[in-house]
């Protein structure tokens, strides 16, 4: 379900003037992760956060075992997912054509700046995802849920930061439509955004969190 982000941010771009296309795919961009946190499905980045607590507590093997684990099988699972659906927009009339253009703009603009750059921008988006995480948490109102989601993801779009899962659906379909290198599509996007999600959500979400809640009850 997250690849409706992709196909949400094309689809905005290209009704929008020229001026607020970016503006308008970034409005439109947390309509997939609305689908999926919504809808409690396993969205890796936000397994950067609570799953980490308990390792944060407990220090042993054991629990990071379990840990790394539940990453890559979600993780996994989410490739999987992301794959499926940019083969579906590529190679079926799944989507109107006239989306192409937007959708590979979408995926070029993804992929660049190489694996160091991907890896930088990937750590301010797990921030922003397990941050996501965290409020979505504090209401049960799915109507304040929507609003932190669009709150906290819209940037991720606007500021050009990377999605692990979400730009995996647009460098796949890269892939899958210019024919640029699966090779390219995973050690250019996928790993180092994977990586830099994981810095963003660990460090400065769960560590930083788990600290405050820690020294609340040492005050207690």
């Amino acid at each position: 379900m997250i690849g409706w982000s992709f196909v949400a941010s094309a689809y905005a771009a290209t009704v929008a003037s020229p001026a607020m296309a970016s503006a308008a795919s970034a409005a439109a961009y947390p309509i997939g992760f609305a689908l999926v946190i919504i809808g409690r499905n396993q969205l890796f980045t936000e397994n950067t956060l609570e799953p980490v607590i308990p390792l944060l507590e407990d220090h042993d093997l054991r629990t990071l075992r379990l840990v790394l684990r539940l990453w890559g099988i979600v993780l996994f699972g989410n490739l999987v997912g992301a794959l499926f659906f940019a083969l579906l927009a590529a190679h079926t009339p799944m989507l109107q054509s006239k989306l192409e253009p937007a959708m590979l703009r979408i995926g070029q603009e993804a992929m660049a700046g190489g694996f160091a750059r991907v890896f930088y921008l990937g750590i301010f988006a797990g921030w922003l995802i397990a941050l996501t995480a965290w409020l979505v948490q504090a209401t049960e109102r799915t109507l304040a849920q929507i609003v932190l989601i669009w709150l906290t993801i819209a940037p991720i779009s606007a500021f050009g930061f990377r999605h692990s899962i979400a730009g995996a659906v647009e460098a796949f379909y890269l892939a899958a439509k210019m024919g640029t290198g699966w090779g390219y599509a995973l050690g250019g996007f996928v790993i180092p955004a994977v990586l830099g999600n994981i810095v963003g959500g660990v460090i400065f979400v769960a560590l930083l969190n788990h600290g405050q809640v820690a020294a609340e009850r040492g005050h207690g």
